[in-house]
């Protein structure tokens, strides 16, 4: 199975769980918004699951086990 590239699937993660923290602490329970819905299916789609919390268990375990980003050149420069 291809595996999205770890940068990607960070952001993905992130953004999903940021959007489902704000939900969690605003005061009245909410559906999903379409953003949080997409990040989802995107989520699933890239860790070929069906459920948004195997995903994202899926995804961290994935994480976890990347290799460290690459420094950027121009940050060598300095």
């Amino acid at each position: 199975m291809l595996r999205p590239h770890p940068a990607v699937l960070r952001r993905l993660v992130d953004e999903y769980e940021a959007l489902l923290s704000a939900a969690e602490s605003a005061s009245a329970p909410a559906e999903p918004g379409p953003r949080a819905r997409d990040l989802a299916y995107t989520l699933c789609v890239s860790t070929g699951t069906r459920d948004i919390g195997r995903a994202l268990e899926a995804a961290h375990r994935w994480l976890a086990t990347a290799p460290a980003p690459a420094r950027e050149t121009a940050a060598l420069a300095t």
